[in-house]
């Protein structure tokens, strides 16, 4: 574990820490409740690469600046420049696609600290943590069909997989805002705590997963992940890779012998 620093980003729009093992992701443009621009885009896909890198970041935490909202969607003012036409949107995708890649592959733990709205690709961007936490004043939906934009396969097949079709359905086609109560009913929001609990909350959470041994808390995502995009088998393959590897490892045999000596275990992540 280290002392908390700050990463050096091209971008004020968003912001990025590590420290006692979280490495935090926050989308800082409270003035537009955090809608994602281009530029955000970038940051997200650079800080992610970061963390991945980093050993000293064992479990990741996003959330929203100003407490308004987590993410509220895309930035719409920037349509008219950078999403006018089929061919901006293919640009536009390249550098967002970069970002939503690394919000699929990351391996380590990704938690969603959710305040207030999470709205359009917000949603879809909490729907790339595999837990969420909600306030209870939280609101979700996906307004794309009050505004004519096409939604991509790869988050509506998330938002199946994870509430089922039928809710999917409704989302979608009603393009309606449903309170934290709901989300919570329906699987899209794991915990609700009020908003001056919350932050301690999702720390407590998130600082359980850090003390736990980091290989199989990885090998137990990609296993979770693989089931749900269907169990291609070299996908299949490779958490069994990770599962020899947990046996394998040193936090292995640190695990047992803090279990016979009834003390913490101090894994090193190898």
């Amino acid at each position: 574990m280290t002392s908390e620093h700050t990463l050096t980003l091209k971008t004020e729009r968003m912001q990025a820490r590590i420290g006692d093992g979280i490495g935090w992701m926050i989308f800082n443009n409270p003035l537009r409740h955090n809608a994602l621009s281009l530029e955000m885009w970038e940051g997200i896909g650079d800080i992610l690469e970061h963390f991945a890198e980093n050993p000293d970041v064992r479990v990741i935490i996003m959330r929203g600046a100003g407490g308004k909202a987590f993410v509220s969607g895309a930035d719409i003012s920037e349509f008219d420049k950078a999403r006018a036409n089929a061919e901006q949107r293919a640009s536009y995708g390249v550098i967002a696609g970069r970002a939503t890649n690394w919000l699929a592959k990351i391996e380590k733990p990704l938690i969603g600290l959710i305040e207030g709205y999470c709205i359009g690709g917000g949603l879809a961007t909490a729907l790339a943590a595999d837990v969420r936490f909600a306030t209870p004043d939280s609101r979700f939906g996906i307004p794309a069909a009050k505004l004519g934009l096409g939604y991509e396969y790869e988050g509506l097949s998330k938002l199946a997989r994870l509430v089922g079709p039928s809710r999917a359905r409704d989302i979608m086609f009603s393009a309606r805002f449903m309170p934290a109560s709901e989300a919570k009913d329906m699987g899209l929001v794991n915990f609700i705590h009020e908003r001056d609990d919350i932050e301690a909350a999702c720390i407590e959470y998130a600082t359980t997963i850090a003390g736990n041994a980091p290989l199989t808390v990885q090998a137990a995502k990609a296993a979770l992940n693989a089931w749900e995009r269907g169990g291609r088998q070299d996908e299949v393959e490779a958490v069994r890779a990770m599962i020899d590897d947990c046996f394998n490892s040193e936090d292995y045999k640190e695990g047992r012998k803090a279990f016979a000596a009834k003390r913490k275990p101090n894994f090193k992540n190898c």
